[in-house]
């Protein structure tokens, strides 16, 4: 069996997962095992289908231009770049 390893998680977000993981009788690897089951079986055009489901919630509003934000925080000397 395989093995994987998640970094950098958030301590809240771990613990919250830990509680609800546990109040429902479960662990949380359990509950990761199952996700990541879950997850895996998906087929490729339903995953396709809920990217798309997303893009239309977004059709028609401002793209916002990480480039240009990073850009002009930089030549105005207010950003970290």
């Amino acid at each position: 069996m395989a093995q994987m390893l998640v970094r950098n998680i958030d301590d809240a977000v771990a613990e919250r997962f830990k509680q609800r993981a546990k109040a429902d009788g479960k662990s949380a690897e359990q509950v990761l095992r199952e996700l990541i089951d879950r997850y895996a079986a998906r087929p490729v055009e339903e995953r396709l289908a809920a990217l798309d489901a997303i893009r239309a919630t977004t059709i028609g509003k401002p793209v916002v231009d990480p480039v240009a934000i990073i850009r002009q925080d930089r030549d105005t000397g207010h950003g970290r770049y």
